[in-house]
């Protein structure tokens, strides 16, 4: 490879850049020129549209007739295709190359799968394996193989073949991720499914292995399903390996079981998985992004979403009664009575691990009962309304939702269909006692029970559905054409899942292809500070599931979430801060939360105890709380949010105010400082006057073949010219808006925003990033008419565009005269981009940038040249100076 001469370019401004973009999503468009098109609207975020996928060599097998009837649609086919193409690749280490099918939720990952097995049954080859989380999937599979017109190829189940039987015949072995370390007590030849597995497969198996939803095998060296997982891909090396997922690579390190994409290993800049997540980790969500995107050019990688058109979000905020708080209150107290019984036992590390996970899980439930009420509120609002209801559990906690539904109408124990893990459930009787029965109906299965629910709920037969974990992966509720109930959904979140694989498994349930209407979300949440605990887990999961599925943190579903991300540097350093601060280590800028009975002074008093109670681990005898400090070190973000919940509502709820003030005042200090990584920002915005002025290319080596990265010079006219700033001021109306001329002299255009704020435009760099208070405004600056303004605005338009703003107000620049370059306020700005295959060089280049700037932040950018080229790229810091570009003036 050629070299790159970064140290030149850095004092230009140099942008690390993988593709294009525009606004968050646009509608995707198939490299795959055959087909009919999708039957609902898909998306692709603007990062990964903009990334050209690899050309097309592959010739598809399947019947005409199959493409020709829309059976598989143009968006499906292609998958097939870049999938099947992939499957041709042999890797550096000899195992055939697999690929990652990263599609929303309802997009149709399972007529796809099996459109990829039938292909491969057309080319000769006639066993697959798929692989899914539950056994009633199994029937969903059949129904995908059924729908593509290949009713002939034979599903069989796993789990009704016994460990000594062998399965001769041709066909597709479904299984679920369990049944890979399924065990037979009675030994004999076939003892383990997996040998059973690898024994039907044969030596030298070429066939298809689906892994779908195979966001189950993320945690592939701690649990015995997920070794199992890439014990099966070595041992079977030539195997077709397809990952499916909307949730495959939550954070980088679920990425470990994806052996088979080759972005580590040998041949590859990172020689193990290791050393690849170290750099990812290292460089934070703007690394996630390249991943995604170089996945993409690559080939091993294809990811679109249904369009969220029409789909609404809101979070329900549940305030509590007294009553609730009494109860609340006391049961903190209780806990914490018995934690203090228990210090003398503090060395027992398992008595403590039970007591804090106890802890957590009580104090969940009593935040879930705090909702439950409020929940029935809405449905029968929404059910007057002509809706239907979905509600969205983790555990089975469904039998208490149905005894509140009958409390307000005691027609509802006929209106409920509950899909769940439950094998039964406890019934109250008229007489208020009540007893267990099991969930199965007479004549049938408790293996079919969901799938009834199911049936009733999509045929209008019941209009109030409740998901567990155990029905949030495959099952399809949206208001489907070819169904009856065609009622709008409203889905709303009682509980809140404990990750973002759950929480996008299931919202996906709801909104899925070929549907009427699309769905309202709500998210209840109470006023309990300490539950923003469990929105923070799932807000941080889908933050960096965003980044790394789809090359855009933004995609996810979860955007009013975002809010509740504390579980990064910033929730860490805001701990530290409060926790030193109350027990007057430091002095704080930040004041504590107004309104406080007593004043500063009470609210420092009597958080001291609660805060030693949130933190403390190993405690000896003593009871002064001050023996807690030396072990509030020991304590992460996660324990305090979790910790948090054990304290009266009055102290967790203030105590949380005080940490979030800090967690803000630490983020808008980074954010004037320039240190702030603000995820993908658009590079001179609304600017049409960005040039495209050389190109230089290079190969690199790669994995199985070389690669091309394009070294990009970008220059930037960022000015507003006269017409331009006429045309704008003769809309504006406000007694306050229009030309603003100072001493200078400079002019401005002023366009009133919120409030007192105003939007500045100026000649040289057209829309100011920050908006200006109109105190400051005036203080500076007088009104003119727009015949005043013209001169100097056409004047400064022109000076600036070779000269920076010192020059403008002094006639001259101090570090001009000094022999230095300065910026400052110029029209034209240059920016280096380096595109195409960044994986394989973006370890070394960004070791050079990082020792050149200090940072290892890497801010991603996009932008729009004068040609119509996109590009999407990592901002790094400009001409040597703290500042990024994008927000100098």
């Amino acid at each position: 490879m050629l070299p790159i001469p970064l140290t030149a370019q850095m004092q230009l401004g140099f942008i690390f850049c993988g593709a294009s973009v525009a606004n968050n999503c646009s509608v995707h468009m198939c490299a795959a020129n055959i087909g009919i098109s999708h039957p609902d609207i898909v998306v692709e975020t603007n990062t990964l549209s903009s990334v050209p996928p690899p050309d097309i060599t592959y010739t598809l097998s399947i019947p005409d007739r199959t493409v020709s009837s829309g059976l598989l649609s143009a968006l499906q086919l292609e998958a097939i295709i870049y999938a099947c193409q992939q499957h041709e690749v042999i890797l550096q280490n000899g195992q055939r190359a697999g690929f990652l099918i990263g599609d929303g939720a309802g997009v149709g990952k399972g007529r796809t799968v099996a459109g990829i097995i039938l292909e491969s049954f057309l080319k000769g080859r006639k066993r697959a394996l798929w692989f899914s989380v539950s056994n009633d999937l199994k029937y969903d599979a059949e129904r995908d193989l059924r729908d593509i017109d290949a009713p002939n190829i034979p599903v069989f189940a796993l789990n009704k073949i016994k460990y000594g039987d062998m399965a001769t015949s041709e066909g597709v072995l479904f299984a679920t991720y369990s049944a890979l370390i399924g065990e037979s007590q009675a030994g004999g030849q076939h003892r383990t499914r997996l040998k059973q597995i690898l024994d039907w497969c044969k030596p030298n198996f070429d066939g298809v292995i689906v892994f779908d939803e195979c966001h189950k095998a993320k945690n592939a060296t701690s649990t015995k399903m997920g070794k199992a997982v890439l014990d099966l891909q070595n041992k079977l090396p030539r195997a077709r390996v397809v990952y499916a997922s909307a949730t495959g690579a939550s954070e980088p390190k679920n990425m470990i079981y994806m052996s088979r994409l080759g972005i580590w290993g040998q041949g590859t800049p990172f020689k193990t998985f290791d050393d690849f997540l170290h750099a990812i980790e290292k460089r934070g969500v703007g690394a996630m992004e390249i991943v995604a995107m170089d996945m993409k050019v690559s080939g091993m990688y294809i990811a679109r979403q249904l369009s969220f058109s029409g789909v609404s979000f809101r979070i329900e905020e549940i305030t509590l009664d007294e009553q609730f708080k009494l109860v609340y209150n006391k049961a903190a107290r209780l806990v914490r009575e018995t934690q203090t019984a228990t210090l003398g036992l503090a060395s027992r590390k398992s008595l403590w691990g039970q007591f804090w996970s106890s802890h957590q899980r009580f104090f969940k439930y009593l935040c879930i009962a705090a909702k439950v009420r409020r929940l029935v509120e809405i449905a029968y609002t929404e059910l007057q309304q002509g809706k239907c209801i979905v509600i969205g559990l983790q555990s089975t906690g469904e039998a208490r939702t149905r005894e509140v539904l009958d409390e307000n109408d005691g027609h509802l124990d006929r209106f409920v269909s509950a899909m769940t893990g439950r094998k039964g459930r406890v019934v109250r009787r008229p007489d208020s006692s009540v007893r267990y029965e099991t969930r199965a109906e007479q004549g049938l299965s408790i293996d079919h029970v969901n799938i009834r629910e199911k049936e009733r709920f999509m045929t209008g037969e019941k209009l109030i559905a409740i998901i567990s974990e155990a029905a949030s992966s495959g099952i399809s509720l949206q208001a489907d054409k070819r169904v009856q109930n065609r009622r709008r959904r409203v889905h709303m979140t009682l509980e809140l899942p404990w990750s973002a694989d759950r929480a996008i498994q299931q919202f996906g349930r709801t909104h899925r292809s070929n549907q009427v209407t699309a769905p309202e979300y709500i998210f209840l949440i109470s006023e309990l500070a300490g539950e923003r605990r469990f929105a923070s887990i799932v807000a941080k999961r889908l933050e960096s599931l965003g980044a790394l599925t789809h090359g855009d943190r933004r995609a996810t579903e979860s955007r009013d979430l975002s809010q509740y991300n504390f579980e990064n540097k910033y929730g860490t350093k805001a701990l530290d801060k409060i926790t030193k601060a109350i027990l007057r280590q430091i002095d704080n800028k930040v004041p504590p939360p107004k309104g406080y009975p007593g004043g500063d002074i009470m609210f420092f008093r009597g958080n001291c105890f609660p805060v030693s109670y949130i933190f403390v681990f190993k405690k000896c005898m003593q009871t002064d709380w001050l023996s807690f400090i030396p072990y509030i070190p020991d304590c992460s973000i996660t324990k305090f949010l979790n910790r948090i919940l054990g304290m009266e509502v009055h102290h967790q709820n203030s105590l949380f105010q005080y940490f979030t003030d800090n967690f803000d005042y630490l983020i808008n200090k980074d954010k004037k400082e320039g240190k702030y990584d603000m995820g993908i920002l658009d590079l001179a915005p609304g600017n049409d006057e960005i040039h495209e002025e050389t190109q230089e290319k290079f190969l690199t080596p790669g994995n199985p073949q070389e690669g091309q990265v394009i070294l990009y010079k970008i220059s930037v006219d960022r000015g507003m010219p006269w017409e331009e700033a006429c045309s704008k001021a003769e809309k504006l109306t406000g007694d306050y808006e229009g030309f603003y001329l100072s001493n200078k002299p400079c002019v401005l255009l002023a366009e009133q925003g919120r409030g007192r704020n105003f939007i500045l435009y100026k000649p040289n760099i057209g829309k100011q990033a920050h908006p200006e208070n109109l105190d400051n405004l005036l203080l500076r600056y007088y009104k003119v008419t727009p015949d005043e303004a013209k001169d100097f605005w056409e004047s400064q338009f022109v000076f600036s565009f070779t000269n920076c703003t010192h020059a403008n107000w002094k006639g001259k620049c101090k570090m001009i005269e000094q022999g230095q370059e300065c910026f400052l306020g110029m029209r034209l700005r240059q920016y280096h981009m380096l595109c195409g295959a960044l994986l394989r060089v973006w370890k070394r280049v960004s070791d050079i940038v990082s020792d050149i700037t200090n940072s290892s932040i890497l801010q991603i950018v996009r932008l729009k040249t004068k040609q119509n080229s996109k590009q999407v790229g990592e901002l790094m810091f400009c001409y040597v100076t703290s500042q990024p570009c994008f927000l100098a003036n």
